[in-house]
């Protein structure tokens, strides 16, 4: 008997991954004519795929965060461009709709990294375990 997976299928992992370097190419090259976009540069940090193929979440996260809700405005508003150039450049049944969300990963991160520096958190780490 076979046991289901854990997590997205290669496939959901491939097809998520080229989607998101014909985003990424397509933001870096600058082919979305938008003043906001023009201005910032964006990353795309991941994209998760439905298991239909029909939706994917692309994942965005600003240089610096800065002006990230202006830059997920304007992704949203040039969304349809997006699909299209997405839906020409992979060959899939249907054409994936995007779901544009800010990538909150990085500010995670670094919260933890300041919540472990923090003093009172080091001093407990630091302390010998002969206390018991």
């Amino acid at each position: 008997m076979v046991q289901p997976s854990e997590g997205p299928s290669v496939r959901l992992l491939r097809v998520g991954e080229q989607v998101r370097h014909i985003l990424s190419e397509i933001l870096q090259r600058g082919d979305v004519h938008d003043d906001v976009l023009a201005k910032h540069v964006v990353s795309v940090t991941e994209v998760r795929m439905s298991p239909d193929l029909r939706h994917a979440t692309v994942f965005v996260k600003s240089l610096l965060g800065q002006d990230e809700e202006a830059v997920l405005k304007a992704l949203r508003t040039n969304t349809a461009y997006l699909q299209r150039e997405v839906a020409h450049r992979i060959h899939l049944k249907y054409a994936a709709k995007l779901k544009f969300l800010a990538d909150d990963s990085f500010d995670e991160g670094s919260h933890i990294d300041k919540l472990l520096r923090n003093p009172k958190v080091a001093q407990d780490l630091e302390q010998p375990d002969d206390e018991g």
